[in-house]
């Protein structure tokens, strides 16, 4: 009878030594080295299932001129914000990964998909949960009789790769959700569920699955304490789609975010609010991250940000403070820090601020993370705003990239930008002044204000150059 060998496993990140480590080399964690007993590569193992329902098709040698492209129907998901982020929809046989912390809201985002495609035959299988947990989150989202009635929505709660797909070839789904890969196994891997290696192998095997099927299927993903994503990086190389699920457990909302499309853009953003019934959409995301009752107020500005497709208007708050242990202290929430230090070093550069001995403190108000360029003005107004003490008008939007040398440069989609301010009943935007030049000035109503370096937008936000 063969022996069995030892793995131990790193419960941190799953990174694999065939003898026990104090420091993992790969999340630089202490003392999280597990011992497991595998089976050696001489057992017997089960032969695969055959994952293809229609069978596996061959392959040939062809010309890229003689390979015909016939128009892919996307699958309407009922969720617009899922729609925009997906690239106008699901695209039959396509694999996606969905991950985000603990409590986030990535099954039930699925299972209000799942439940929503009335339409459609879906296999929910679940490794993680059983039936009457999934039926008692269906029932707190209020939609479970209405896909009782509909009879599409099988549950399986399962974790071998092998008999999901024999079921899968039973029921001939439309659609499969695994929740999560993580917590399913084949019999070909040699290693625990959830190990880098039986993650790559299930992954790998999936796709091929929906490939040769046509099925889409829709993967959870566990994160490690650091944000990405649990198992191999390889993980997100084989999966057509990886979506982001993030939000501050202080706030209701929550962001979808797409961090690789293979059928769509990368740059999307979808933003729902977390209610006791299930996530519902956000139409109006300007409206909700703004705050009216800032009147007043200083170290609070609005910058136009794009997202994607869309314009959103996001408040930028900052406190500027004497450090009072002698090391000045530089935080920022929704903000890259790093920036926030060039940005702080320009100011005492090129507008000769004196920030070296202060706390600078940086949020991003709802929630959310920004990375356009376009929003450093607001920052740099922000901060002035709260050094000074001096309130920024509460009628101003504005939108600008700051360079090394104190120039504000152009921004992209600014035509969009300005819409989106007057939309929201703004009057006064400050923008580039290389912008205005391909402007159409004449269906603008808000007033806009051009500025081509720091100082002269500080003499417009502040009345002087203090």
């Amino acid at each position: 009878m063969a022996k069995n060998k030892l793995m131990y496993v790193c419960d941190q990140c799953g990174y694999e030594s065939v003898q026990w480590i104090g420091k993992c080399p790969s999340c630089k964690a202490w003392n999280t080295f597990k011992e497991f007993r595998v089976p050696t590569e001489s057992m017997p193992k089960t032969p695969v299932v055959k994952s293809g329902m229609e069978g596996s098709k061959t392959s040939s040698v062809k010309l890229l001129s003689s390979v015909k492209v016939t128009a892919q129907q996307r699958i309407d998901t009922g969720d617009t914000e899922l729609n925009r982020v997906l690239g106008g929809g699901i695209v039959p046989g396509s694999l996606i990964l969905l991950g985000g912390d603990p409590g986030i809201g990535k099954s039930t985002l699925l299972l209000q998909l799942v439940l929503r495609l009335r339409q459609l035959k879906v296999l929910y299988v679940s490794g993680e949960e059983s039936e009457s947990q999934i039926k008692l989150r269906a029932d707190r989202l209020g939609e479970s009789n209405t896909a009782l009635e509909s009879d599409n929505c099988y549950i399986l709660c399962e974790t071998s790769l092998e008999k999901i797909y024999e079921y899968a070839q039973q029921l001939k789904p439309d659609l499969m959700v695994v929740d999560s890969v993580q917590a399913i196994s084949s019999e070909q891997g040699d290693a625990f569920p959830g190990s880098p290696s039986q993650v790559r192998t299930c992954t790998v095997s999936l796709l091929r699955f929906a490939k040769d099927t046509g099925i889409p299927v829709f993967l959870i993903g566990h994160i490690t304490k650091d944000g990405s994503l649990a198992g191999p990086k390889i993980l997100e190389h084989i999966v057509d789609t990886v979506l982001q699920f993030e939000g501050d457990r202080q706030y209701f909302y929550r962001v979808l975010r797409s961090l690789k499309n293979r059928f769509g853009s990368t740059d999307e953003l979808g933003i729902y609010e977390m209610r006791e019934g299930g996530l519902q959409i956000v139409s109006n995301p300007s409206e909700m991250l703004l705050n009216r009752d800032n009147e007043g107020m200083s170290g609070v500005s609005v910058a136009s940000a794009i997202e994607g497709a869309r314009s959103l208007l996001i408040e930028t708050q900052a406190l500027v403070s004497t450090a009072a242990y002698g090391t000045p202290q530089r935080s920022a929430t929704g903000f890259d820090t790093r920036r926030l230090n060039m940005l702080l070093a320009v100011l005492e550069k090129r507008v000769f601020f004196k920030l070296a001995q202060k706390d600078v403190f940086l949020n991003i108000a709802g929630g959310i993370r920004v990375s356009d360029p376009a929003i450093d003005l607001s920052v740099i107004a922000a901060v002035l705003s709260s050094n000074a003490d001096y309130p920024v008008a509460k009628s101003t939007a504005m939108a600008g990239e700051v360079g090394l040398s104190g120039e504000i440069r152009s921004v992209t989609r600014v035509a969009q930008r300005i819409a989106e301010a007057e939309r929201q009943g703004f009057r006064h935007f400050i923008l580039p002044q290389m912008n205005l030049r391909a402007l159409d000035t004449k269906k603008i109503k808000i007033d806009l204000v051009p500025v081509s370096n720091v100082k002269e937008a500080l003499k417009n936000l502040f009345g002087s150059e203090r």
